[in-house]
């Protein structure tokens, strides 16, 4: 199959990129590919919105500082303004592409509050932002004829200089080898352009708010056509997802909920955030999530409680109905019950390295959203800052990629070399469960450097034993997923080894 544009990702950044490219250039061809339904993102599952200047109170500079307050000395300054500066741009096109946001009484945005904001600037929709923004954007995506949606279509590696029948001494990105999963067949994509928009990671941990397919897959992919990754040692662990240890994907409560009134007590009833921060519940998702594993360790719980019983009822249906309803349905009546909630695995703040323009260090190749490293978040993202940069970005990446589009799809591509055995399944969940241990145990929220060592040590291992599957096995979305989640484990734990300044979202104990 050949494409102008090929987008890997169906989220934010990969359906603004597809919109724009599609508009702009009407007799260019793009695809879009996602390894699940049309539905499945990580931008799908965001409660919280979009931070935007909307009001006169607040400024660029007020939001630039929240945002380099919160990245601990390790923003790009450039980065954060610019990005903080095309936030009301977003908030149009968005509107004029068809989301819908809540406003006020006088028709203006109803602003909210999050964890680490001076003032507020978050947009929404209730608390299914993110649900909402891919509606709008798939609606939009439907009305143009030239853009191709592929779904259940898994991208096993990037094309790259060593697949190609041709000899060129520039590393590049030339397309994508793609299992399509209702045929089970491996095709080879050409591209002259390759976004990657693939989203996170947060799979790779026992816990996570991340629906199934956030394995890490786009930043693995890039690692091995020599794509530059970096920052890849600050996750962010959201501090409230509700308790529940027998599931995976945990249910996030969004903070914003905090920002109307919720407080944060021990299993005692007693508040605590006031030990570490005089922001109280509005601090920083780490100083926030650091407070609560401080305090269950402490009291040795397995969980704090979130108390909404004083917010006026009304106020919380109409602000918060999701999460309302999600409560209710585990047996929890957010009126009157206090909730068990936990720091959870949420958000990759590296990734694949980008310039102001998205581009990577691998030429025909961009990336943006969660799977890229811009510079703007450093050692911790600030809240509802993710959706707004992944918007910004698929915008800079459409700007440059259609300006140079000049290179033809004239090489040949080498083809993909079948594989008969099958390996059985239960051998890859036990890997799978395998790696997730490992990371939740000793890559969490504190970390020592005899647990890295020793992780780093067991990680080889299993990467070695799932390369050697991967080369002697017919491919699956499994084996592929596995074998991309060992790899991005690999590099969080490297990049945390290197790391000898406790910052932001990365705390070393052996550090302080």
């Amino acid at each position: 199959m050949k494409t102008d544009f090929l987008v890997i990702g169906a989220g934010i950044s990969g359906l603004t990129y597809s919109i724009k490219v599609a508009e702009k250039l009407p007799n260019k061809k793009i695809v879009i590919l996602t390894k699940g339904n049309e539905l499945d993102s990580n931008t799908q599952h965001a409660q919280g919105g979009i931070a935007v200047v909307k009001k006169k109170t607040d400024s660029y500079k007020k939001h630039v500082n929240d945002t380099l307050v919160a990245g601990d000395g390790l923003c790009d300054r450039n980065v954060v303004l610019n990005v903080i500066k095309e936030g009301p741009n977003c908030f149009a096109q968005l509107r004029e592409w068809g989301m819908n946001f809540d406003l006020n009484n006088e028709g203006n945005p109803d602003l909210g509050i999050e964890g680490g904001h001076t003032e507020n600037r978050v947009v929404h929709y209730k608390d299914i932002t993110g649900a909402e923004i891919i509606r709008a954007l798939l609606n939009k995506i439907k009305t143009l004829k030239n853009v191709r949606f592929l779904s259940h279509h898994f991208v096993v590696d990037l094309i790259s200089n060593k697949h190609i029948l041709r000899t060129n001494k520039q590393k590049g990105c030339y397309g994508a080898y793609v299992l399509d999963k209702n045929k089970n067949k491996v095709i080879a994509i050409k591209s002259n352009v390759v976004l990657m928009a693939a989203g996170g990671l947060g799979q790779v941990y026992m816990h996570t708010t991340n629906p199934e397919i956030a394995t890490g897959d786009g930043i693995a992919l890039a690692y091995r056509i020599n794509a530059e990754i970096n920052k890849m040692e600050f996750i962010q662990f959201h501090p409230t997802a509700l308790y529940e240890s027998n599931q995976n994907q945990s249910f996030l409560i969004s903070e914003a909920i905090r920002g109307i009134g919720a407080k944060l007590l021990t299993k005692e009833g007693k508040r605590f955030l006031h030990k570490y921060d005089k922001r109280l519940e509005l601090a920083s998702r780490d100083i926030v999530a650091r407070a609560i594993v401080s305090e269950l360790q402490l009291n040795g719980d397995d969980f704090v409680y979130l108390d909404c019983t004083s917010i006026n009822k009304e106020k919380l249906k109409r602000k918060f109905p999701n999460i309302v309803s999600n409560c209710r349905s585990r047996g929890i009546d957010v009126f009157h019950d206090l909730i068990p909630v936990v720091p959870t695995a949420h958000y990759v703040c590296g990734g694949i390295k980008v310039n102001e323009y998205g581009e990577t260090n691998v030429r025909n190749l961009f990336a943006s959203g969660e799977v890229s490293n811009t510079g703007l978040h450093g050692a911790n993202r600030l809240a509802s800052n993710s959706l707004l940069e992944a918007f910004v970005y698929a915008d800079k990446c459409f700007q440059k990629s259609v300006s140079n589009i000049h290179q033809q799809n004239v090489y040949e591509v080498m083809k993909w070399k079948k594989r008969k055995k099958k390996i059985k399944k239960s051998l890859l969940v036990k890997y799978k469960k395998e790696i997730k241990n490992l990371m939740s145990k000793n890559a969490g929220i504190i970390r020592s450097d005899l647990q890295l060592d020793n992780t780093g040590d067991k990680l080889e291992l299993l990467y070695n034993k799932i390369e050697e599957i991967y080369l002697n096995n017919t491919i699956t979305q499994e084996l592929g997923e596995l074998r991309n989640m060992v790899l991005v484990s690999k590099l969080i734990i490297s990049q945390s080894k290197k790391r000898k300044i406790n910052c932001g979202v990365f705390y070393n104990q052996d550090l302080v």
